[in-house]
């Protein structure tokens, strides 16, 4: 499992991802779920992954690949005249990596599929963010669906619910998505730093701060701590149910 998130504001956008792949007494493994094209001053493009890990990395090389030697039948997402080509050639991608999985010989529980966040911006165009489903077809985020969760999207949704504002800065979208974050890590043991962040600021067409977060990050840190806090103080502040003798409440 993972959890993924991109996100759309008014000054660019940010992407954050777990790393986690396998989660057991004695199995834990950790993956890059993030991965980043770049033209400085031209174009820049992330991608967020989550589902089969066979098949999102068979996805990246072919992407890689073809950024270095495109074909006709096979263009590169870093020769796309726009956005909307780029989100095509990913979903196209996608699903001819899925159709070329043969369905036989020993399964494991999950299925071939796999969903994509893609985001970011051509120069001339504005930033645009994408989800791609495994089908290869693809929506595209807005002021009514200004974020993107792929993975173990249950336990982060809410706080992002409540709390996102697309004028919010950067500073504040990424404590927002850590506190999304760390409710899912909580929830959910196949979801774990270390975590990746990537920020992208408008018409910039270049990368901006990426860092990876470990579990011992002391901002991470403080941030658990803090909600957690601050949850059990809220909820001890609401007032408390009045029952009668009939169990009834008012």
């Amino acid at each position: 499992m993972t959890y993924c998130v991109g996100m759309w504001l008014d000054d660019g956008l940010v992407f954050m991802s777990d790393t986690r792949t396998n989660a057991g007494v004695d199995n834990i493994a950790t993956a890059r779920k993030l991965f980043t094209f770049e033209n400085t001053g031209e174009r820049f493009i992330t991608i967020l992954t989550a589902g089969n890990l066979a098949t999102t990395q068979t996805v990246i090389s072919m992407l890689e690949e073809r950024t270095k030697a495109p074909a006709e039948r096979s263009p590169s997402i870093m020769e796309a005249p726009s956005m909307f080509q780029v989100a095509r050639i990913i979903g196209q991608t996608l699903r001819e990596v899925i159709a070329d999985t043969p369905d036989t010989g020993q399964r494991g529980e999950s299925p071939f599929d796999a969903t994509l966040i893609v985001g970011g911006q051509i120069a001339g165009d504005p930033p645009r963010l994408f989800l791609i489903y495994p089908e290869g077809n693809f929506i595209e985020a807005g002021k009514g669906t200004p974020y993107f969760q792929i993975g173990e999207t249950k336990y982060g949704r809410p706080i992002l619910v409540r709390a996102y504002e697309p004028e919010m800065s950067f500073e504040a979208a990424v404590k927002l998505l850590l506190v999304s974050f760390d409710s899912t890590i909580k929830a959910n043991l196949s979801v774990g730093p270390p975590l990746d962040m990537q920020l992208y600021e408008t018409n910039s067409c270049t990368q901006g701060l990426s860092q990876r977060i470990d579990a011992d990050n002391e901002y991470l840190q403080t941030i658990s701590k803090g909600w957690g806090s601050a949850l059990k103080k809220a909820f001890e502040s609401l007032p408390d149910v009045t029952l009668n003798k009939q169990n009834d409440t008012a």
